[in-house]
């Protein structure tokens, strides 16, 4: 029964499991030590990359004003390029176009052709005139050699009758005959010259059908085509051109601005400017006024002003837009200068909580913002009366985040 017992007891389940084995730490320890190293990496990289780097800029130098030259603009005005010397080209008579021998862009000189006219007309009226011209010098010719054997008869019987050989009626009716052959010859004569000269006109008329420019210059459009019908009159319509095409002297370009009536007491003949393309807007052409127009224009109140451009550039077309930056006249020789401050681009004036202000570059390569006092306006620069020095360069179009002592490099660096 013991045994029995003993032996139930030794088929019981032991249900108390044995303590587990104790757990490596060596995965801890590798994942501890990439994380250091990331964060190592991370460090290194903002240190290379991130706190040093330079943020690109545009940057302009300042220039003095008040040096003696005419730098300061007095007064500010919009206008156009015009031409001076531009022409519509046409022919003088009525014709069809049989060739047209220019492109808008082509330079011409002057006299060269630029179309021609189908001349079958002109030709053949040239044609008959010239016929003409043959037959009155032929009847010139019958006539003279009438004349000359009529004078030869008159003076023979000149002799005769004085002589009593012939009869004076005879010698009469000679005289006659050769006073009539002067006489037809005098207006076989006429009648050639008059043949002469409509061959001419003939010759004009076949040369009207050649269209030449009247001088040099570009030509700006081509108004006719092959096979059109072209006259110096309009038709009517819209089926009749008027013109081969406009060519612009490209040396006679200058600038027409209208001054507002209150002040163009300001514009004086002669005086400096300075001219902004508005398709090339930093490039400063130098000019002068050439004259005021006596007139104005009293729906607008202004004064049309003709300003010189002492620049002749391929970049400068008619009807361009462009301002005018009317200068005060350079001071006299001997002249004390007068320091008005400096001459900043707007685009490098920043105004922060209220204040304005202009980043400086350093020669190392960093910013120093400047408090500025500024003055007047002069076109699309700004006169600085304190804050700035002459030949500083500064930062145009500053970023927000730009601030004091940050790195920066040129654009033009950065394109490189």
């Amino acid at each position: 029964m013991n045994t029995s017992a003993d032996l139930l007891k030794e088929l019981r389940i032991d249900r108390k499991a044995p303590p587990p084995a104790p757990k490596s730490r060596r995965g801890l320890w590798l994942a501890l030590a990439a994380v250091l190293v990331l964060l190592l990496l991370a460090a290194g990289a903002w240190a290379m990359f991130g706190r040093d780097k330079a943020i690109e800029v545009r940057t302009a130098p300042t220039a003095a004003i008040g040096a003696g030259t005419a730098s300061a603009s007095v007064l500010d005005a919009s206008g156009y390029v015009v031409a001076r010397r531009m022409a519509t080209v046409s022919a003088k008579i009525t014709g069809k176009v049989k060739e047209v021998m220019i492109e808008e862009g082509q330079r011409v000189e002057a006299g060269q052709v630029l179309a021609t006219l189908d001349p079958i007309d002109a030709n053949a009226e040239r044609s008959l005139y010239s016929a003409q011209v043959g037959a009155a010098q032929s009847q010139v010719t019958g006539t003279r050699a009438q004349l000359v054997e009529a004078e030869a008869n008159a003076r023979r019987l000149s002799t005769l009758v004085n002589q009593q050989l012939v009869s004076k009626s005879q010698y009469d009716q000679a005289v006659a005959q050769r006073d009539s052959l002067r006489a037809q010859l005098v207006t076989a004569q006429r009648n050639a010259k008059v043949a002469s000269d409509r061959l001419a006109i003939a010759d004009n008329g076949v040369d009207n059908t050649v269209v030449r420019a009247p001088f040099a210059g570009v030509v700006t459009a081509k108004a006719a085509q092959p096979g059109e019908i072209v006259s110096p009159l309009s038709a009517g319509g819209g089926f009749t051109r008027t013109g081969i095409g406009t060519i612009v002297d490209m040396d006679s370009l200058e600038v027409e601005v209208e001054v507002g009536e209150q002040f163009i007491g300001r514009v004086q003949p002669k005086m400096p400017i300075e001219a902004t393309l508005n398709a090339y807007q930093e490039w400063k052409i130098p000019g002068e006024v050439i004259a005021i127009i006596p007139t104005a224009d009293r729906s607008k109140a202004t004064v049309k002003v003709r300003v010189a451009l002492n620049v002749k550039d391929p970049r400068i077309v008619p009807d361009m837009g462009v301002k005018v930056s009317f200068l005060e006249s350079a001071k006299p020789a001997g002249a004390q200068p007068k320091n008005e401050g400096v001459r900043v681009p707007v685009a490098a004036i920043s105004n922060r909580e209220g204040k304005d202000y202009a980043f400086v570059v350093t020669e190392e390569d960093t910013v120093e913002q400047r408090e500025l006092r500024l003055g007047r306006e002069m076109g699309d620069d700004r006169q600085v009366l304190q804050g700035l020095s002459p030949g500083e360069s500064v930062v145009l179009d500053p970023p927000a985040e730009l601030k004091e002592g940050n790195k920066v490099k040129m654009a033009e660096d950065a394109a490189e």
